[in-house]
């Protein structure tokens, strides 16, 4: 299970500086880019997600188990070498990405906690926070200040409708569209 959870509508700058305070390490600053898959036949809340920041390249089955929870999403990852030929054998075996996308994410890491400022296209930037536990984003969570209002588990489909805005009517999303 991922145990993580968001803060939405955040200031880069405050949340940077926050964070750096706090003695958090910066990890990167890249772009990443995904191809999202359905299972065929499509699973209700289950997908497959091929995404690289340049660095690493990973293939994953995603399973949102209960959307109001820390830890209500399955993932299942391992990392593959390269993005393009795995896509294409993704395409051998008959899957087709039904989504391009890209987002910019600006990493910094607390303890064992893995904190992601993440700016998508059409969205205000939010942050991810991920632990090992539940207790471990709790914790974290204790130490910062954030308005509470803000706080969710959704995934970034949920946040994408949140905002009145259908991912699935975007097959390319990226910011140059």
């Amino acid at each position: 299970m991922e145990n993580e959870l968001r803060i939405l509508d955040i200031d880069i700058d405050e949340w940077t500086k926050m964070l750096e305070n706090l003695g958090a390490i910066k990890v990167g600053d890249w772009v990443q880019k995904r191809k999202i898959y359905d299972f065929k036949p499509a699973i209700h809340n289950k997908w497959l997600r091929l995404r690289t920041n340049g660095y690493e390249t990973t293939l994953t089955i995603k399973e949102i188990c209960d959307n109001q929870k820390i830890d209500g999403t399955r993932e299942l990852e391992i990392e593959v070498s390269d993005f393009d030929k795995t896509s294409c054998i993704l395409e051998e075996l008959g899957y087709h990405a039904r989504n391009y996308q890209e987002n910019k994410r600006i990493r910094y890491l607390y303890n064992d906690v893995e904190i992601d400022i993440d700016t998508w296209p059409l969205l205000p930037t939010y942050v991810e926070i991920e632990g090992k536990s539940v207790s471990d984003v709790l914790n974290f969570l204790n130490l910062i200040s954030y308005d509470e209002s803000k706080k969710t588990t959704m995934d970034v489909e949920s946040i994408y409708r949140r905002y009145g805005i259908d991912i699935n009517n975007y097959p390319v999303l990226t910011f140059e569209d």
